[in-house]
């Protein structure tokens, strides 16, 4: 088996909000495992096959790279050969998500 070309980690804060979140969304523990072999492989999306994007304007160590799996989000930095996962947050509708809604009734 050939190594991964990157190797991933968390920061303590990416941790501690995995866990909250898969207390509620099972499905999340899934796409952690998607996100580990994306992120060890293509963390700067070359093949053009995953939805990740460099944010701008965002500081190394506050997540410069974002990547989406349907309603998550996962902000990583890249630096040499090693990927930091250092936030992760769920994605809320949007307000005209929400007026969509509210006028279906």
């Amino acid at each position: 088996m050939i190594p991964a070309p990157f190797s991933v980690h968390t920061t303590a804060a990416f941790d501690r909000e995995f866990r909250k979140l898969a207390k509620h969304h099972r499905e999340l523990i899934d796409h952690y495992r998607n996100t580990l072999v994306i992120l060890a492989n293509d963390p700067y999306n070359r093949s053009r096959e995953h939805n990740i994007k460099k944010l701008e304007g965002v500081a190394p160590g506050d997540g410069q790279y974002r990547l989406r799996i349907q309603r998550f989000r996962f902000r990583y930095d890249i630096k040499d050969r090693l990927v930091t996962r250092a936030a992760l947050y769920e994605e809320l509708l949007s307000f005209s998500q929400a007026a969509g809604l509210v006028s279906d009734f």
